[in-house]
C-alpha cells in the first residue's frame, strides 16, 4: 500500500471485504441448496447440525442403530415379592380331571371324614370310653394320612409340603395322640411307665 494512500482510502480498503463477506456466504449457501438432490437439504453448520444428530448413535440417514450391547441383553430383575409357590411334591389330582372335586381329593376327605367321626364320638359320648374311642379314630386317621402320603403318588390337597415332611408330621402326631389316648386316665388301656411320668412332669 503506497505512502501516498490517504486515511479514508485506507479505510475504505479495509471494510470492503468485510462488506462483501455475506453476500458472498449468501450465494454459496444458494448454489449448495441448488446441487443437492431433490428431498434432501444442505447441512447446516454450528447448532444446527449438532441437532441432527441423533443422540442414541443410529444413523438419521439409513435409520440403522446401533447393536445392543450387554446391558440391552439383560433380563429384568427378580420380583422382591414372591407371588406363587410351586405345587409340593404329589400334590396333583388324586383322579382324572373330568371327575368330580370329591373323587380329585378323596384322600385328604377320607382323613378330614375320619378326624370329624372321631371328634364327633368325642363331643357327644354316646357310650363308655367313648372319649379314648374317639380320640384313637382322630390319631388313626392321622397315621392312615402319612400311610396315602406314602403310598399314592398323589394325594391332592393332602400334600402341604414335601413328602418327607408330611411323612414325618403325620405319622409322629398321629402315634402320638393314639399313645396318649391308650394311656389315658382312668383304667389305661396302655402302661408305660416312662412315658407316664413324662407327661406327669409336662403336665404336673
Amino acid at each position: 500500500m503506497g505512502a501516498g494512500t490517504s486515511p479514508a482510502d485506507r479505510a475504505a480498503a479495509a471494510d470492503g471485504p468485510v462488506a462483501e463477506q455475506p453476500e458472498v456466504r449468501a450465494e454459496a449457501l444458494a448454489d449448495g441448496a441448488a446441487d443437492a438432490p431433490a428431498g434432501e437439504e444442505p447441512a447446516a453448520s454450528g447448532e444446527g447440525a449438532t441437532a441432527a444428530t441423533p443422540g442414541d448413535g443410529s444413523d438419521a440417514r439409513t435409520g440403522s442403530h446401533p447393536a445392543p450391547g450387554p446391558a440391552a441383553g439383560r433380563s429384568r430383575p427378580a420380583a422382591s415379592l414372591t407371588l406363587d409357590t410351586a405345587r409340593p411334591e404329589g400334590g396333583g389330582r388324586a383322579a382324572g380331571g373330568d371327575a368330580p372335586a370329591p373323587a380329585r381329593q378323596w384322600p385328604l376327605l377320607a382323613v378330614l371324614g375320619t378326624a370329624a367321626i372321631g371328634l364327633l364320638i368325642v363331643a357327644s359320648e354316646p357310650f363308655e370310653q367313648a372319649f379314648r374311642i374317639g380320640t384313637i379314630l382322630i390319631g388313626v386317621a392321622l397315621i392312615g394320612g402319612a400311610v396315602l402320603r406314602l403310598v399314592i403318588p398323589s394325594v391332592g390337597m393332602l400334600a402341604v409340603r414335601s413328602r418327607f415332611t408330611d411323612l414325618v408330621t403325620y405319622g409322629l402326631l398321629g402315634v402320638l395322640i393314639v399313645m396318649l389316648s391308650l394311656m389315658a386316665q382312668p383304667k389305661p388301656w396302655l402302661d408305660i411307665p416312662f412315658l407316664e411320668n413324662a407327661v406327669h412332669f409336662t403336665i404336673r
